[in-house]
């Protein structure tokens, strides 16, 4: 297990997260520029990478599980409001709550980015997951000061969301190295990341922009993005 990995995930979300305490929560065009390097980066290494990686094995059930991805990923949003691609809901009524659901969804989505990085040399893939991983949690963190959490709970609760993908990442290696062989299965739980990945990126694509026109900086945010995974795919 490369333990970089671990360290770079969980202090990427953290870190991003605990920005929400530096950057006024309505300032949102540098989360906006953020946001569209990721979503270009992830959209990049999918393609480059991912998709043709896991058609090489020859299972031809493998697109039913981009498929399931896909609407999970749409299933998951109903209850986490579209954090995951950087969403900032801002609620109106005097009586706030914790946000259980998108906690729960946001974790679950997390974990299951996690679980393909343990099998083979995935780098690209663990760099997209970070960068991605930013602002979403600083989209968490901006939810639950909205709700008047507490920040030493807000804190708590960023630790929690930025273990989840270290904790996929070490469920998989541990089945993969010891409790059984994860090997058969892997195509398909890399698809089913495949199917999240080309949801939240074409969404943070379209979404991050007014009437889907691209000003100058997100045009050269995107082309930094598309670049940087094409410098990894020729020099892979």
């Amino acid at each position: 297990m490369e333990s970089w990995k671990l360290i770079l995930l969980f202090a990427s979300a953290l870190l991003g997260g605990s920005a929400v305490f530096l950057f006024k929560n309505d300032n949102t065009q540098r989360l906006k520029l953020i946001l569209s390097f990721s979503g270009a980066y992830l959209f990049a290494i999918t393609v480059l990478h991912l998709i043709p990686e896991v058609y090489i094995g020859g299972d031809k059930q493998v697109g039913l599980f981009i498929l399931l991805g896909f609407i999970l990923q749409i299933l998951m949003e109903q209850f986490s409001e579209g954090i995951e691609h950087g969403h900032i809901h801002k609620h109106s009524h005097a009586h706030y709550v914790f946000p259980y659901g998108i906690m729960l969804s946001l974790c679950l989505h997390a974990f299951l980015e996690g679980m393909p990085l343990a099998q083979g040399e995935h780098n690209e893939l663990v760099f997209g997951i970070a960068l991605h991983h930013i602002p979403a949690a600083f989209a968490l963190g901006s939810v639950l000061i909205q709700n008047h959490i507490s920040k030493n709970s807000i804190i708590i609760f960023l630790i929690i969301f930025a273990s989840m993908c270290p904790l996929g990442y070490s469920l998989s290696y541990g089945i993969g190295h010891g409790l059984g062989n994860i090997d058969a299965y892997f195509d398909r739980i890399m698809g089913v990341v495949i199917g999240i990945f080309l949801h939240i990126s074409t969404t943070i694509l379209f979404e991050s922009t007014v009437d889907h026109k691209f000003n100058r900086r997100k045009i050269i945010a995107v082309l930094l993005g598309v670049g940087i995974a094409l410098m990894g795919y020729w020099m892979h």
